[in-house]
């Protein structure tokens, strides 16, 4: 600053200071013509004060938080109260539609079914590249691609597509074929696709009635000793069949996923052994608990035990986690054994799956391999490998921790500190950070993430020299120069897609439109066939990609109606309305008649 401008702004000040010491002695020569005893009122003023300061000293003592937050507020920032808000963000303008996003989605759903449409209606799978179809088994197609994806045509109002779907439905869906189908995934994607069709068509008949026929041909698979279904079903002849590579077992997410779609039907019909059927499942998993209260993959189809094998929250356990919760949600919260079950589970994972890497302190999921000694005895050594089917648990936590984990009912959008409990808390801290590492691992040449992804521990002593070696997590296998493994892949899968929508949705931060907006920038990049439809590739580490002459019917199911959901309307499925399968297939809550029986066993 020059000298002149010193000056100035001395002048100024001084100036300033005349003027306010000419209106102190105006005020004291006005209060003494008025008859003021000045000295005295400031006397008693003084006397007064001390019993008002003394009751503000005990408030702050016992409420030290107040004074934080009234700074926070005078500086526009969240309080202590906000923990878990969003500064800067407030009210419902956080959710409104962001409709070019949300728009650009639409367009990449109709450029992946209306290739499918054209070079293979009615085919269960599509493949992009050499523009063709394929069905699950030699007996003929079951609507795989079109029962999956019809609901997400109701979403997005895509009139003309969802007609001629439902036209296919109608004239040459047909379930009588002899061959041998997944119980699981055709429950999950067709059950739960024509349930989710008929509710959001406001109950077309068509649907339900498809629906009735395809459970009565899935029910016999329980037909079991311990009444867990078998992991195949013959829909022609009605009947269950074992697992090929294992007969005498069944994976825990395949037996405890098929309950929210069975219970709405039960719902739907009024018919009891719809219901009953897959809640025997859960009472035999409960009666099963083993002492560290987690799930390994696998149990025996005639004793309904577990027995020794992998404990994950990835593939072949995932699912089981996410419908304890979601069963509880489905029926209003007024199944109270389910989120019983639930906490005890999630208590488990924190307990012995829950890990952070040595550096970035990356929150991540391990897994226990099981190990049979000489003498008998079984240990469980930890594997610090994550699969991207994990990747769905950050957002249920999160949401769990508004659910089972929360002291008022229903908690604030984004929550406040005082709304959950210490356990809901940490639920709520461990699934954010969940989802983040789930974002991390989009640290590609692609900006995709991997299928399976390991993590760093202290004793792989790193060379941090060597650039092909990720300071905190890897591609197990992934050399430059060579085929790249499995873990490399990117199938179009959609997990972390959904934890994406999860925390937005209830949260409101637009940090996780912008992570979902990166990833669809690069499922267009990387995937998109430019004749139609989108492809797997095979390593997401290079670039040019190569493609996987495969579009998984979980694309259009799930992964483009996540991004969708992401950028649509929060009024659009609203969370405390629907709960969506593990397929992504939007179900109503709603209070049940019939109740569950073996919550005191």
């Amino acid at each position: 600053m020059s000298d002149s401008a010193l000056r100035k702004r001395k002048k100024q000040t001084e100036t300033k200071s005349k003027s306010q010491k000419s209106n102190v002695q105006e005020t004291r020569n006005e209060d003494s013509e008025l008859g003021i005893d000045t000295s005295a009122v400031v006397w008693y003023t003084k006397i007064a004060s001390i019993p008002l300061l003394l009751a503000l000293g005990v408030f702050l003592y016992f409420n030290p938080s107040a004074i934080t937050d009234a700074v926070n507020a005078f500086l526009g920032f969240e309080s202590e109260e906000d923990t878990f808000g969003v500064p800067g963000v407030s009210g419902d303008a956080r959710f409104i539609a962001d409709v070019e996003k949300r728009d650009a989605v639409v367009e990449a759903f109709k450029h992946a079914w209306r290739a499918y449409e054209r070079d293979a209606m009615g085919s269960d799978e599509y493949h992009p590249v050499s523009q063709n179809g394929s069905n699950l088994t030699e007996a003929g197609g079951i609507g795989y691609t079109v029962i999956d994806s019809i609901d997400s045509m109701l979403v997005m109002g895509l009139d003309e597509d969802y007609k001629k779907a439902r036209q296919w439905i109608e004239t040459k869906l047909d379930f009588d074929r002899d061959a041998e189908f997944s119980t699981f995934e055709t429950t999950i994607r067709l059950l739960g696709g024509l349930l989710s069709a008929y509710h959001l068509s406001g109950n077309d008949p068509l649907y339900l009635d498809r629906a009735i026929d395809l459970a009565d041909r899935i029910l016999p698979v329980f037909e079991t000793d311990s009444g867990l279904p078998m992991s195949k079903v013959n829909l022609a002849q009605r009947k269950g069949a074992p697992n090929d590579e294992f007969p005498n077992l069944v994976t825990t997410a395949e037996v405890a996923t098929l309950q929210l779609e069975f219970r709405y039907l039960s719902h739907l019909t009024g018919k009891e052994e719809y219901w009953t059927k897959v809640e025997h499942v859960m009472k035999t998993i409960k009666d099963a608990r083993m002492p560290h209260g987690l799930a390994s993959i696998y149990m025996d189809v005639e004793t309904g035990k577990f027995v020794p094998s992998a404990i994950r929250l990835g593939s072949r356990s995932d699912s089981y986690y996410e419908y304890l919760l979601k069963q509880y949600i489905q029926t209003n919260y007024t199944e109270r054994v389910y989120k019983d079950m639930y906490d005890d589970a999630i208590q488990a994972v924190h307990g012995h799956l829950i890990k952070k890497s040595p550096y970035a302190r990356m929150t991540y999921t391990s897994e226990l391999i099981p190990e049979q000694h000489s003498n008998g005895q079984l240990s469980w050594r930890l594997t610090p490998k994550q699969d991207h089917f994990v990747c769905f648990f950050g957002g249920s936590l999160m949401l769990g921790a508004t659910i089972t984990g929360a002291t008022v009912e229903p908690v604030s959008v984004p929550p406040k500190k005082s709304e959950l409990t210490e356990i809901g808390t940490r639920d709520w801290h461990t699934g954010t950070a969940l989802v983040k590492t789930c974002w991390d691992t989009h640290d590609t040449a692609t900006g995709l993430a991997p299928e399976v992804v390991h993590f760093r521990i202290p004793e792989d002593d790193i060379d941090s020299a060597n650039q092909h070696t990720p300071v905190d997590w890897y591609i197990k296998g992934a050399r430059p120069g060579e085929f790249p493994p499995y873990d490399a892949r990117y199938i179009l899968r959609p997990e972390t897609i959904e934890s994406l929508f999860l925390a937005f949705r209830l949260t409101g931060d637009v940090k996780y439109r912008e992570w979902g907006w990166s990833i669809f920038q690069a499922i267009e990049r990387h995937c998109k066939v430019e004749t139609g439809g989108y492809a797997s590739i095979i390593n997401v580490d290079e670039v040019p990609s190569r493609k996987e002459d495969k579009m998984e019917t979980f694309l259009m199911s799930e992964t483009l109606k996540y991004l969708y959901l992401l950028f649509e309307d929060a009024n659009v499925l609203p969370l405390d309305k629907y709960v969506l399968n593990t397929e992504a297939h939007p179900l109503p809550i709603f209070t049940p008649t019939i109740h569950t029986q073996f919550a005191n066993s």
